[in-house]
């Protein structure tokens, strides 16, 4: 535990004393090779680079290199119309020989080495089946221990890896590029301890989200997150990627929430950090870093999260509008209305409904008779059933009354209740049975939102199904556009147009989905060339040399 402690404080240390003097070094580096494309930023024996990536795009990179590489041109994988990306296999890497096998099989046993066809398969592909990798060893390491001997192993082996939990990622971050060994945490799923009064969970990151929110239901607390995946997802990649979900609009983002972690780097050193503490001012609150880095900086093994108490009150409606200016005005009312009381504020258009009604089995339009322009879904959490229901049907008046509301139903029982929200999660998966689809995931100020929904529309005409939703509540839009295959004319007229909308309007081009494969070389839509330097020296002293 010292030494865990020790090490943190080592990295506290570096970040305060040395990345000071590198970080002009590095951009001298970057001002010598304007025009280069292709180049491996590492300067370490044990970093987390993406395998041949532009300088100035290391920190958007989630690929684990291990060694210091110059850059030679081999075999690349293109994404095409998938991803308009190309990467190319850095040839400084070694690949898996027998040797290696033995040494994993001896530090895991056989059953945690997975060279199975037909579990790679599954596991070098991600969710919207745009990416695959050439994976031929998956590691399922048990515990923190493992997990250190395999990247102290792969780095003095210059082997790359790639981390990977529920593989529910929608950016090509959680599978292989090429043939990296792919580690996944599904194995570290214990829960570690569980406080009643303060609510602090400790757990291992490989917890299904959903398990956990079934363990803390039956305590009388509630998880401060929830995700459409989460039957699926674990809690380390939720964390890894910062995911927001349906309720930040009441309980705010992972920053806020976890309180403690534990990582392992990529030499195989565990840094400890893994407080209950609300309140702890001693030196840099490293936790940060790694929560939406993606895994470049180190494997998440432990988790400790504050968990809010389950209230007895829980609303639900849903209502129609006729404009996007409505569903404005109308969120507006409710953070005035609805106060502490409101817990989450979806939005989606026509499109969206349309989808859902046609691709997912037993779902019932709400209200069926007729089609809005949009629907907002409201729900409400509290602890007093009478007043609470109370203040929502007042809001829910005054909102018709205004002209605010078209149309609306409130949930009478859980099953309404879960109705309502499956026609909301369940967009995902009738956009994926509706065909290709190519998925934004923005912030944007609320009142811009939908304009680039239009403008996405004009743009494309005919030729895709342009459709809109999200969490109005906190200015998360998920832009989709389908359409019956991927097709490069297509893209053309989406990217690079999506991002640079996005970034006229002062957005962000990765609201809670990450930047993955897929977006990877796109961080300077979001981020100046000098938040990049910064955070790139930042990142070298916590890999270190």
């Amino acid at each position: 535990m010292e030494n865990h402690k020790a090490a943190a404080a080592a990295v506290a240390y570096r970040l305060l004393n040395q990345t000071k003097h590198k970080s002009n070094k590095i951009l001298h580096q970057r001002r010598l090779i304007p025009n280069s494309t292709q180049l491996n930023p590492s300067s370490s024996t044990s970093g987390f680079t993406q395998a041949s990536v532009p300088l100035n795009q290391f920190v958007a990179s989630y690929r684990w290199d291990l060694r210091k590489s110059s850059l030679i041109h081999t075999h690349h994988r293109k994404f095409g119309s998938v991803a308009s990306t190309i990467v190319e296999r850095n040839p400084n890497f070694s690949t898996i020989n027998h040797d290696d096998l033995i040494y994993f099989d001896k530090i895991l046993g056989a059953k945690k080495v997975i060279q199975d066809p037909e579990e790679l398969q599954t596991a070098n592909t991600d969710w919207m089946h745009k990416y695959k990798g050439s994976s031929k060893l998956m590691l399922q390491p048990e515990n923190t221990t493992e997990l250190s001997q395999i990247l102290d192993y792969c780095n003095s082996r210059r082997l790359a890896v790639v981390p990977q939990g529920g593989n529910t990622g929608l950016v090509g971050g959680s599978v292989p590029v090429f043939d990296e060994i792919i580690i996944n945490t599904r194995r570290m799923n214990s829960v570690i301890s569980f406080d009643q009064v303060s609510g602090v969970l400790v757990c291992e990151a490989g917890c299904i989200l959903e398990n956990l929110i079934s363990f803390l239901d039956k305590k009388g607390f509630i998880m401060p997150l929830d995700l459409g995946a989460k039957g699926s997802c674990q809690i380390g990649g939720n964390i890894s990627t910062n995911a927001g979900g349906l309720r930040l609009v009441r309980y705010g983002s992972l920053h806020g929430t976890v309180l403690g972690l534990e990582v392992v780097l990529a030499n195989g050193s565990v840094i400890d950090m893994l407080g209950t503490l609300r309140k702890d001012n001693t030196g840099y609150d490293l936790k940060h870093l790694f929560i939406g880095s993606e895994g470049s900086l180190g494997i998440i093994t432990k988790v400790s999260i504050l968990t809010p108490p389950k209230l007895s009150s829980v609303n639900i409606a849903f209502l129609a509008c006729e404009d996007y200016i409505s569903c404005q005005k109308l969120l507006f009312q409710a953070k005035r209305r609805l106060g502490e009381i409101l817990s989450a504020f979806e939005f989606l258009d026509s499109q969206a409904m349309n989808l859902v009604l046609h691709h997912l089995d037993g779902v019932r339009n709400p209200l069926p008779s007729s089609i809005y322009n949009f629907y907002v879904l409201i729900e409400t959490t509290g602890s007093n059933e009478s007043n609470d229901k109370a203040t929502l049907e007042a809001f829910l008046l005054h909102a018709m009354e205004n002209g605010l509301v078209s149309d609306g139903a409130l949930a009478q029982d859980f099953s309404q209740a879960s109705s309502f929200w499956h026609i909301r999660e369940g967009i995902p998966e009738a956009l994926q049975k509706a065909g290709a689809v190519y998925k934004y995931d923005l912030s944007l100020p609320v009142e811009k939102m939908y304009d680039l929904v239009e403008e996405m529309r004009t743009r494309l005409g005919a030729a895709a199904n342009v459709v809109g939703y999200g969490h109005l509540g906190d200015g998360n839009l998920h832009l989709n556009v389908s359409a019956r295959q991927y097709d490069d004319a297509i893209l053309a007229q989406i990217e690079p147009f999506v991002y640079e909308w996005t970034s006229q309007h002062r957005g962000s081009i990765s609201a809670e989905h990450g930047l993955g494969l897929m977006k990877a070389e796109k961080i300077y839509y979001s981020k100046s060339s000098e938040t990049v330097s910064t955070t790139y020296g930042f990142s070298q002293e916590i890999v270190g040399p």
